[in-house]
């Protein structure tokens, strides 16, 4: 039967958007036409789902289209299964088909298969934590989610718990939910990448001190011009050249002069180097190459083997070499929070760069499905521009990196 209100509805043009929202809101049983087949059913407890009749083996039948399209969407679904049935075909099999193309993954069996396709460009011990620190943490909030809706107020619920009193624990989840979330957009599965900028806005500012304590991106630059008023140490460097990289420590620590490529301005970085044992090359801005330089001067001759910024001895500099430089300023970050910095940065004032690229840039693991979004000569052209922009904003005004003689 239909209901009064669905039949007034059937005499008009169609349904409105703003009526389809009130009935579904109502929750009033019926069955509401919108023409041509087309209707809005609305069951006893209501739940609702759209409907299309249609010919069938001679008979008239109802196809449910589900309760996930606007009434935009189910009119141009209906249209299509209509002009299926015109052509003598089954328009049941043609909507199973689009239904099996189209099922969208939960969060839980996005993380899976985005941790498979990774996987095997990490250490065992890496590969297994990364997925237990979702499991314990975003699962119990988003794991029966669809991919597809999850939003930032979605992603700050499953922080809430834990983002002020295990800050490092927080932040290793937000970053793998994000990594999930842009797997499967590259995948198909979303229609944008992981809001990260939305993100930063909804959650609440961290407490200082702790691991990984990142500065705010706005006082970094006034940290690396005092930087720069001191006298030249190869600890001092090695900190301005992690920053202007956005480098782990020991990836600075470790870096050779033979992975310098001066010409395409890049730092290639084998695999044993590297967190996840996967080789990555870097961008280099000019304040970059210009560290390397006072470096090259600090040095003297050196070999292709030879550190970069190499310690007593021509050994590398110990971790804590930078952190000291940090705790003698009485700041309570750490060199890996820079890192941190930079990808707030780059949510919040590089808004056209899509944030997969700021994810390479940090050698995080980025899904090829992802990657293969972009041209790989483009991506590695956003990376640069990304750096490239990093290092002016370091630099202020000026792209000329000064440093007191000591």
């Amino acid at each position: 039967m239909w209901g009064k209100m669905g039949s007034s509805m059937a005499k008009r043009a169609g349904l409105t958007v703003k009526e389809v929202e009130k009935l579904i809101r109502d929750g009033r049983p019926g069955r509401f036409g919108d023409g041509k087949g087309l209707s809005l059913r609305v069951r006893e407890g209501g739940s609702w789902t759209w409907v299309l009749r249609v010919q069938v083996d001679g008979e008239r039948k109802d196809l449910g289209l589900g309760s996930d399209l606007t009434l935009e969407q189910a009119r141009d679904k209906a249209s299509e299964l209509r002009r299926v049935a015109k052509r003598g075909l089954s328009a049941i099999e043609e909507r199973d088909r689009d239904k099996q193309r189209l099922r969208i993954p939960t969060f839980k069996e996005a993380a899976i298969a985005c941790h498979a396709a990774q996987k095997g460009g990490w250490t065992d011990r890496h590969g297994k934590a990364w997925l237990s620190v979702l499991e314990q943490h975003a699962y119990p909030t988003l794991g029966k989610k669809r991919v597809d809706v999850i939003e930032a107020p979605e992603i700050r619920d499953a922080l809430f718990p834990i983002w002020t009193t295990k800050p490092v624990m927080a932040r290793k989840v937000r970053q793998r939910t994000c990594t999930v979330l842009n797997y499967a957009k590259g995948e198909g599965w979303r229609a944008h990448e992981a809001p990260v900028k939305s993100l930063s806005i909804l959650l609440a500012k961290q407490p200082k001190g702790g691991n990984f304590a990142a500065m705010h991106y706005a006082d970094v630059p006034a940290f690396v011009a005092d930087l720069r008023a001191q006298p030249v140490t190869m600890g001092r460097l090695a900190l301005l050249y992690t920053i202007l990289t956005i480098a782990r420590g020991g990836e600075t620590r470790t870096a050779q002069v033979k992975h310098i490529n001066q010409e395409a301005k890049l730092w290639n970085r084998p695999a044993g180097l590297m967190k996840g044992r996967v080789a990555h090359s870097i961008t280099l801005n000019d304040a970059a190459l210009a560290v390397l330089e006072l470096a090259a001067e600090l040095r003297g001759r050196s070999r292709p083997d030879d550190l970069i910024f190499p310690g007593k001895g021509g050994r590398a500099l110990s971790d804590m070499t930078l952190t000291k430089i940090l705790r003698d300023a009485d700041l309570p970050f750490a060199v890996h929070g820079f890192r941190s910095s930079f990808r707030d940065w780059a949510a919040e004032k590089m808004p056209t760069i899509p944030d997969p690229v700021a994810e390479a840039a940090l050698a995080h693991q980025v899904p090829d499905a992802v990657i293969a979004a972009y041209k790989r000569t483009t991506f590695m052209e956003m990376r640069r521009t990304l750096l490239d922009a990093w290092g002016a904003y370091l630099e202020g005004r000026s792209n000329v990196l000064r440093l007191a003689a000591g």
